[in-house]
């Protein structure tokens, strides 16, 4: 659980975990919402998705794919406010 609480310390990756907790969404919208360049955005799912804490909901498009987190994506974002307190 440390290791992934300290590999979610960076800004881009807690915005967008942040902006799913809200729903599923593209990775347009999270990057509307945060202020994150889209590209930022996009290596954050990526990278938050290899280590199993969002995962993509229409993984055969090429555009405007929608992510949502998992369970262990929850319980990393809980720890997180938890932390932020």
């Amino acid at each position: 659980m440390w290791e992934l609480l300290s590999f979610m310390q960076g800004k881009v990756r807690r915005s967008a975990l942040f902006a799913l907790r809200d729903g599923p969404k593209t990775p347009s919208k999270i990057a509307d919402e945060t202020g994150e360049h889209l590209s930022h955005i996009s290596r954050a799912l990526r990278e938050m998705k290899e280590k199993g804490l969002v995962e993509c909901m229409t993984p055969g498009r090429s555009k405007n794919r929608i992510y949502q987190i998992t369970e262990k994506g929850v319980i990393v974002l809980e720890e997180l406010s938890k932390n932020n307190r």
